[in-house]
């Protein structure tokens, strides 16, 4: 929760979040409420749990609306709901993302379940950005865009070939639409996280916070500490806020420093 020094960070703001109904969406759908946002629109395909979501944010001007990041035509409509029904759109964290079901290495790649994940972490991450971007110049907003990309982006994870690909498309998009949007005033940044523990994380045998703690501790430089969503949200509250006004085309990395940390060359 949001203390009462920063709590006003987005206030008045419009913001869309995809993936909002469950992980590190729905925490940062809470905190960017508490932060003052005047809406919060979660997008989701998870029908009752953003349902669920927006109704115990419990602000007036929270909604929940289903959306497939990957199929344009429900973005477009989500985006111009959104802009018709709160008057506008400031911000857009591009989050909603999947994993492989099953380890994913070159020599074994499922390129049904490589389709899969592609179709949402990167094509339905490009739809998002594109829709949203189209309406903030339509409307003549100096918004905010923020991509959820990842940690594994900048240093490769084993077993998860489609998944590090498609993050690292992540941060092309954002670089790139950086550049060509800097001239509308409009701000592309991302935000990567390292091991979260939520639903996806499950997926990958990280089901609880001692399992989080037990990976952290092989690899961060900063000891005794751990990884939650807040930590993910103070982040993303950060870019979504005029604090980062000058902020653009950056990867926001969260990771604890595993990226910094050097190769173990000693086996």
């Amino acid at each position: 929760m949001a203390n009462n020094l920063i709590k006003k960070k987005l206030q008045g703001k419009v913001v869309i979040v995809t993936g909002g109904a469950s992980g590190i969406g729905e925490t940062i759908a809470r905190a960017l409420a508490d932060h003052g946002a005047r809406a919060v629109v979660i997008a989701d395909v998870q029908s009752e749990k953003g349902r669920a979501v927006a109704e115990s944010i419990g602000q007036e001007h929270c909604s929940y609306v289903q959306c497939d990041v990957a199929d344009e035509e429900q973005v477009a409509a989500m985006v111009e709901w959104t802009a018709t029904t709160y008057g506008g759109l400031d911000v857009m964290f591009s989050n909603a993302g999947t994993v492989s079901s099953l380890p994913q290495t070159i020599l074994d790649l499922d390129m049904s379940e490589y389709d899969r994940v592609m179709r949402v972490n990167a094509r339905g991450m490009a739809v998002c950005v594109k829709q949203a971007a189209r309406k903030m110049v339509e409307l003549g907003t100096r918004g905010a865009i923020i991509c959820t990309a990842s940690a594994t982006a900048e240093k490769a994870t084993v077993n998860v070939t489609d998944y590090v690909m498609s993050k690292r498309a992540v941060l092309g998009l954002m670089q790139s639409a950086s550049l060509q949007l800097g001239r509308h005033g409009i701000r592309v940044n991302s935000v990567s996280p390292g091991v979260v523990l939520t639903p996806l994380a499950s997926k990958q045998g990280i089901e609880t916070q001692a399992d989080v703690d037990k990976y952290i501790s092989r690899y961060t430089s900063l000891k005794g500490a751990t990884l939650k969503a807040e930590n993910v949200a103070d982040a993303v509250a950060f870019l979504a806020s005029d604090e980062a006004a000058f902020v653009t085309g950056v990867d926001l990395v969260v990771d604890g420093g595993m990226i910094a940390m050097p190769f173990d060359l000693s086996n």
